[in-house]
């Protein structure tokens, strides 16, 4: 099946049209169909480098906001995550060690219940 092509002002449009129905809380998939595109179009139209760019400069590849204006609360909230992943990381590890002397424990058990006494 052949799509249709469309002129770059008809591609401008329409993504400020789905920017506006982006903001107003519509999914992408509302947003392709009030487009009248499939949503791979919607994505690669987004993606294209000249479609809406900010005057100010080039966009983070992220967040959608221009490059060098992380906020402190971002920092924090990145610096809070690597923190509770930094715990996480080590209460799985102490867990795992946990669980390995059980098993040696266990085989240790097994080991006296499955031997008979030699009787020679």
């Amino acid at each position: 099946m052949v799509g249709k092509r469309h002129a770059s002002e008809e591609i401008s449009a329409k993504l400020a049209q789905a920017n506006e129905l982006a903001a107003k809380g519509k999914t992408q998939r509302e947003i392709s169909k009030a487009l009248g595109v499939s949503i791979m179009t919607y994505h690669r139209w987004k993606k294209m480098p000249d479609s809406s760019e900010p005057v100010g400069g080039r966009r983070s590849e992220a967040d959608g906001r221009p490059l060098g204006s992380a906020d402190a609360s971002s920092v924090d909230t990145i610096k809070r995550l690597e923190l509770e992943n930094a715990q996480l990381r080590r209460l799985v590890t102490d867990m795992l060690l946990e669980k390995l002397k059980y098993e040696e424990e266990l085989r240790a058990r097994q080991g006296t219940r499955l031997r008979r006494p030699d009787s020679g």
